[in-house]
């Protein structure tokens, strides 16, 4: 089943699931979304309408761990980044040096040339060692196939008429 981009899935009935949420305190399930935006917009109009938000909570359920591949690692690429790394760390070594020094400029220049070196050596001679078992750089995050707006027991009621006026509206 698809569930519309900022379409609440399900009624604001009074028989939605309790769950537990935290230690000590149990959650109404008002509205379910099929991304985040729709249910980030959910709580935002609770608030604008003055609804106590801290008694809120978006849940998601269904979590999935998507990893993109964003490219190809190769050892001039590793060397690169690490060249990079590195003078960002010769920088702030640099600095430090430098400030002790007196502001010699020269132990700057030889702490950022150092780092460049050594980060490049470093992170080229890692991935030769990996032997091509990972020769792709990625980025890994976690998403949820629902999201759940979640209140506190004790304010269901209200948040519930809250988030009539917001499917009132956009319909």
């Amino acid at each position: 089943m698809t569930i519309p981009s900022g379409s609440p899935e399900t009624s604001t009935s009074p028989s939605a699931p309790t769950t537990s949420v935290g230690a000590a305190t149990s959650a109404v399930t008002i509205a379910t979304y099929s991304d985040y935006a729709g249910a980030q917009k959910a709580v935002d109009f609770l608030s604008d309408e003055g609804f106590p938000v801290q008694h809120s909570a978006i849940v998601g359920s269904d979590l999935h761990l998507v990893e993109r591949v964003v490219g190809r690692v190769t050892v001039f690429r590793a060397a690169l980044t690490g060249g990079v790394a590195g003078i960002w760390f010769g920088l702030l070594l640099g600095l430090i040096l430098s400030i002790a020094n007196h502001g010699e400029g020269a132990v700057l220049g030889v702490a950022i040339l150092i780092g460049a070196i050594g980060g490049a050596l470093y992170y080229s001679i890692t991935h030769a060692l990996t032997r091509g078992t990972r020769d792709f750089a990625s980025r890994s995050e976690i998403v949820a196939g629902r999201y759940h707006v979640t209140v506190a027991a004790g304010y269901s009621d209200r948040a519930k008429a809250t988030l009539a006026k917001l499917s009132g509206a956009s319909s």
